[in-house]
């Protein structure tokens, strides 16, 4: 593969507020979906690609730091405040290592490929600072917008209604240190990418679910049943 991401950060320090009582005593990557918590079903979609993977923490941090010990995976806290998705993954530079890595979200669940798979084998370092999973809004499930960017017939973004961000992709995470900020959104580093023409993106066959309210682990639970796909 063409410098392969070895790194995946996945972001898990939110604080949960809309699953309600249900992260009153862990944070949401523990809450449970079909038997297992989001957290596990993450790390499963990472595990074929053999990823030195880091989860980030803040919101009782201690929860997912036991439920973890003992893995390969590791750990750092964000203290004293949360930093965001672009000053989460700057502050964790250097478990990361160097070359491009995967970023994904703890809160959603997918059915069908590996989206981490999929992202590896359309990565193009040469062309690509960042190459965003996209998905189209009928199969965003749990998704109330309109969207986030257009994909052109090469594969570059530009922002509007029409796919819906996933939460994964490989970016080349060096390039957060251009933002000043210590809390930042990754969105600041796109913003830099669009204007360059190196921010990219990939349609996802398969169907997402975002697990951010209580209603969403009906519905996520509800896709997985599904024996249509």
């Amino acid at each position: 593969m063409r410098n392969s991401p070895r790194s995946l950060m996945i972001f898990a320090a939110g604080f949960g507020t809309r699953m309600g009582a249900l992260t009153a005593h862990q944070p949401k990557p523990m809450v449970k979906v079909a038997g297992r918590p989001l957290i596990d079903h993450t790390l499963t979609l990472a595990a074929p690609l053999g990823l030195n993977t880091v989860v980030n923490l803040h919101y009782l941090p201690h929860v997912l730091e036991a439920h973890l010990a003992g893995s390969p995976v590791k750990t750092i806290t964000e203290s004293p405040d949360i930093l965001e998705t672009g000053g989460g993954l700057k502050n964790a530079l250097p478990l990361l290592g160097n070359g491009p890595a995967f970023t994904l979200n703890s809160d959603a669940l997918w059915r069908g490929p590996n989206p981490l798979e999929a992202l590896q084998a359309a990565w193009n370092p040469e062309e690509m600072d960042a190459l965003l999973l996209l998905i189209p809004l009928q199969n965003a499930l749990g998704h109330k917008g309109t969207g986030d960017f257009v994909l052109s017939d090469k594969g570059q973004l530009t922002r509007g209604a029409g796919l819906v961000y996933s939460g994964a992709q490989i970016i080349k995470p060096e390039l957060t240190k251009a933002i000043p900020e210590r809390s930042f959104s990754l969105n600041l580093v796109w913003d830099n990418l669009l204007q360059d023409g190196r921010l990219f993106g990939l349609s996802y066959t398969g169907q997402w679910c975002d697990v951010g309210s209580p209603e969403g682990i009906t519905r996520a639970e509800r896709m997985l049943d599904d024996t249509s796909l």
